[in-house]
């Protein structure tokens, strides 16, 4: 169907977009796979920001990816507890897979979601949760990078 005949198409166009940018970062041609990954993302994330954060993130979303942000959002209940152990067992319930496989899902996301989102943007996000919940969603190999550079402190500087 023709994009002129189609109001939703763009919208359609933009999310498999996105969609493809984070199966491929994930290594896997499985949409589904996928699908679950990035709104375990979303939802998980958006879970631990405040209402502010949580609405200047979703204004970078494509429409369609808006609604799945949004599904079950239930705002007087957030921010959620902010440690790594929470945040990737959400994940993992969310997106049907290990812990362990959380942990490194959800940074292949992260990564995936730098290259969508507005300069600037991710930092932003990042920025309003807690050092070792930032260092989960780089992953270990970049969050160790940035924590021998001296701009995340170690768990233990942090005590």
């Amino acid at each position: 169907m023709s994009h002129h005949t189609d109001p939703f198409a763009p919208a359609i166009h933009t999310g498999r977009i996105w969609l493809r940018t984070v199966a491929d970062r994930l290594g896997t041609d499985d949409r589904m796979e996928a699908h679950r990954a990035l709104r375990a993302w979303l939802h998980t994330v958006r879970d631990r920001l405040d209402i502010g954060a949580a609405a200047h993130l979703s204004a970078q979303l494509p429409t369609l990816l808006r609604g799945v942000y949004y599904e079950g959002w239930t705002p007087g209940s957030v921010p959620v507890r902010h440690d790594p152990q929470s945040f990737l067992e959400q994940f993992a319930r969310t997106a049907d897979m290990s812990t362990e496989e959380a942990r490194r899902i959800s940074a292949a996301v992260t990564d995936a979601l730098a290259q969508l989102f507005s300069p600037g943007q991710l930092d932003h996000v990042l920025a309003q949760l807690p050092v070792p919940l930032r260092r989960v969603l780089l992953g270990a190999d970049f969050g160790d990078i940035l924590t021998s550079a001296g701009i995340f402190e170690t768990p233990e500087a942090q005590r």
